[in-house]
């Protein structure tokens, strides 16, 4: 035994020449794995955590928003809406009144709204305030009430007549010939202009 070797040690802890023995502690590798697996399992705890965080602050829920209740068509047409009850021609009594120099006008046009069905009341020249101060085709005067029919149904027989109302309290209305007046509509452009009036509107298309 040499003399470097401590009492009672021998074997592969013997002193042999330059030759030590490495006196080390094992390695705990055990704990060292438990480690690195803790620090995995943690840090993928936070990355969850966080992605978490993320859906739930930037209003993703992760469920889809429940769909509105109802059969919503966008693009569905509408029901119409009812058609208008628009007076018939003979119902409507209509005085023509000239409120242009030219002599006769009233007449003849009292005339042919007559044949268009129309029932006639008075003829003659406008009253003071609208002779020759009617720079248009003409214009359609009655009470209140007969803007929702009356005004609209005679206004198909002249383009570009002025409907105005006043404080009458008859049914009748007045046609005031104007300055630039030439002639009635066609026979033809009115019944067309009447049937695009009594046509129903369709009804607003709700929201979704």
């Amino acid at each position: 035994m040499s003399m470097l070797t401590p009492p009672g040690m021998g074997g592969k802890y013997r002193i042999k020449g330059d030759t030590y023995p490495r006196m080390r502690r094992p390695r705990r590798r055990g704990r060292l794995i438990a480690a690195l697996v803790g620090a995995v399992l943690a840090l993928g705890l936070i990355g969850w955590g966080t992605l978490q965080l993320i859906d739930v602050f930037g209003g993703h829920s992760g469920a889809k928003a429940a769909a509105p209740k109802g059969d919503c068509k966008k693009d569905s047409a509408s029901p119409a809406a009812p058609a208008q009850a628009l007076p018939k021609p003979a119902q409507i009594t209509v005085n023509v009144y000239n409120a242009t120099p030219r002599g006769g006008l009233a007449k003849s046009v009292a005339d042919e709204l007559k044949k268009r069905g129309f029932a006639i009341g008075k003829v003659g020249n406008a009253p003071e305030a609208y002779d020759k101060k009617v720079p248009g085709n003409g214009i359609l005067l009655g009470n209140p009430a007969s803007t929702r029919g009356p005004l609209s149904v005679l206004g198909t027989q002249l383009k570009g007549a002025e409907q105005k109302v006043d404080t009458r309290n008859t049914p009748d209305i007045d046609l005031i010939i104007g300055t630039t007046f030439g002639a009635l509509n066609t026979p033809q452009d009115a019944t067309t202009a009447l049937a695009a009036l009594a046509k129903p509107a369709p009804a607003p298309s709700g929201k979704c």
